[in-house]
């Protein structure tokens, strides 16, 4: 880069920090977890929860403002908080996961997220990153605009989270251990709910139903969010259409549609008229399960909307999509586009620096003992996941930043591949058990890249041990969704329709079934920062990776060093 970029580039991040701080407010907030005894599906479950509540606190704040956050762990499981979807513009110790960007809160300690909250308006969630224990630690994180702006759509009569979640009627850190000891996969969930609620459709749960009241003729603005953990979701309410107004805290062109899908991550915008005939309608949500071959288990999670001064009655039931209707899903995710008027819009980058092929997908890896009747997975081995073939294992010792910040060795590597060590007919379901190409190896490898770079990442599904739509967040950027679709990606025909001019903006992206997707983003924050598939079946199976950014070429385009605070190892 040359000297006068540069120089432009950090008086650039210097006026952004002025401009950010003149109006910003500092918000606070404590967060003490710890076990809570829970009623739902006919029994009490004791849970891992934040403040006594599920899901847990919603945190507001204005773009611009630093949230403070004091985490108590008073839960007997080490722990960690994510805040899914926060920039973290060079301060990549506030990220979270566990022992990528920070070593655990011990149970028993302590330790204060703080981060401002940039170039970002509408809505984000934060949950733990440590094992399955998001299961029930998650909760909303808005983003409004700082005072003199406004939204880009009418101003809604009252904002409202919808938080889309998963129940098990075990204990989720033993459910991800016994799967983890037998390679075997885990259990399923024995519920889905509605902030919180399973709703009126499971056992005993007539009681546990969100309601929502509504004013005839007002519009309300849901932010729904999939906490999930291993789901995708249809979400309806019957007889009414909603209006698309962001996804992942990006603002987009209004989209009107009877149907939102969001895979675990991925946060919606929309906006809800209560223009019917006053009475009582389900919203419900179901689950899009793209894996051929499996059925729908775990049942439809219902709310109730409510018109003001309507007498009890049965709610209407929505029409659901059938749970492997792909059709649908694909349809919702590949038409939402940016909106380029909004106040943080950022164009493509053209020019790109680093281009990768990665091939994402469930693989085998070697029994501990071999001949062990323990390793459950097909052959007597056991189930893993990787990217272009390298299975990520988290190291113990030292988190990855820093290592990353201290010039540590041996915690991690920079050799991740990029494009897959053998090419084969990537989406074919022969190959769904072909020991050939099934086989993996644990490692810690990571991707470097230099500051300002721009990368691009064809994500490639995979039919191995089944052909399945894998959720790939990205933390630390958002990313242009360029194009997307099914079968092996071929680029002499896909490139020329790639959206360079009003691409949706996302954190999360769904890869179709049997698909691909193309993101693209600039590497503009130094640090580490994980992509990784968000179904927890697959996380501790090493579906992931990471990107480290080099410094900037000055201190303000550098990582500064950690908080004093900062956990240890």
């Amino acid at each position: 880069m040359a000297a006068r970029p540069r120089l432009f580039l950090a008086f650039a991040f210097a006026l952004l920090a002025t401009s950010s701080f003149a109006s910003a407010a500092i918000v606070e907030h404590s967060f003490h977890v710890k076990n809570l005894t829970v009623n739902r599906l006919c029994r009490n479950q004791v849970i891992t929860a934040v403040n006594g509540s599920l899901p847990g606190p919603t945190l507001r704040v204005k773009e611009g403002d630093t949230l403070v956050v004091h985490v108590f762990n008073k839960s007997p499981y080490n722990l960690t908080i994510h805040w899914h979807g926060i920039l973290q513009l060079f301060s990549g110790w506030a990220d979270g996961p566990e022992y990528v960007t920070q070593c655990p809160i011990r149970p028993g300690q302590s330790y204060s997220y703080r981060f401002n909250v940039t170039r970002q308006e509408g809505t984000l969630w934060w949950h733990a990153h440590s094992q399955w224990l998001r299961a029930t630690v998650y909760g909303a994180l808005i983003i409004r605009p700082r005072s003199g702006r406004s939204y880009p759509f009418p101003k809604p009569h009252r904002e409202v989270p919808i938080l889309l979640g998963e129940w098990w009627n075990d204990n989720v850190v033993d459910v991800e251990n016994q799967a983890t000891a037998t390679g075997a996969p885990p259990i399923d969930s024995n519920a889905f709910t509605i902030n919180g609620w399973p709703g009126d459709l499971y056992p005993c749960s007539s009681r546990h139903t969100y309601r929502l009241q509504v004013v005839h003729g007002k519009t309300y603005l849901l932010r729904i969010i999939n906490a999930a953990l291993n789901n995708q979701l249809f979400f309806k309410i019957a007889n009414h259409e909603m209006t698309v107004v962001g996804v992942d805290a990006s603002y987009t062109n209004p989209y009107i549609t009877d149907v939102v899908v969001v895979a675990p991550g991925q946060t919606v915008d929309a906006l809800l008229t209560a223009d019917q005939t006053p009475g009582r309608y389900y919203m419900a949500a179901n689950p899009y399960v793209s894996l051929a071959g499996v059925a729908a288990v775990n049942g439809t999670t219902t709310g109730i909307i409510v018109y003001e001064g309507t007498t009890a009655s049965r709610p209407i039931m929505p029409v659901l999509p059938a749970f492997n209707d792909t059709p649908t899903a694909h349809k919702f995710f590949s038409n939402i586009t940016g909106l380029v008027s909004s106040p943080f819009w950022t164009g493509v980058p053209r020019q790109i620096d680093e281009h990768m092929f990665v091939t994402v997908g469930a693989n085998l890896v070697a029994c501990d003992a071999p001949g062990n009747a323990s390793c459950q997975g097909p052959f007597g081995l056991k189930l893993a996941a990787s990217m272009n073939n390298a299975s990520f294992q988290l190291p113990t010792k030292l988190s990855m930043l820093e290592a990353f910040f201290r010039n540590v060795d041996g915690i991690y590597t920079t050799d991740f591949p990029d494009t897959p060590p053998l090419q084969f007919d990537y989406t074919n379901a022969s190959n769904s058990f072909n020991q050939a190409l099934l086989i993996t190896t644990k490692s810690t490898k990571v991707k470097k890249v230099k500051f300002n770079a721009t990368v691009q990442v064809v994500l490639q599904n995979t039919a191995l041990l089944g052909v399945e739509s894998h959720p790939i967040h990205l933390h630390g950027f958002n990313f242009h969704v360029l194009a997307q679709g099914f079968g092996n990606y071929n680029p002499a025909i896909v490139a020329e329709n790639f959206n360079l001019v009003n691409p949706q903006e996302r954190n999360t992206i769904a890869v179709p079934v049997g698909g691909w997707a193309v993101i693209r983003f600039r590497a503009n924050n130094p640090g580490v920062w994980f992509i990784h598939c968000h179904l927890d079946v697959h996380l501790p199976w090493g579906l992931a990776t990471a990107f480290v950014v080099e410094n900037g070429p000055t201190p303000e385009t550098s990582l500064p060093p950690p908080p004093l605070d900062f956990p240890k190892c």
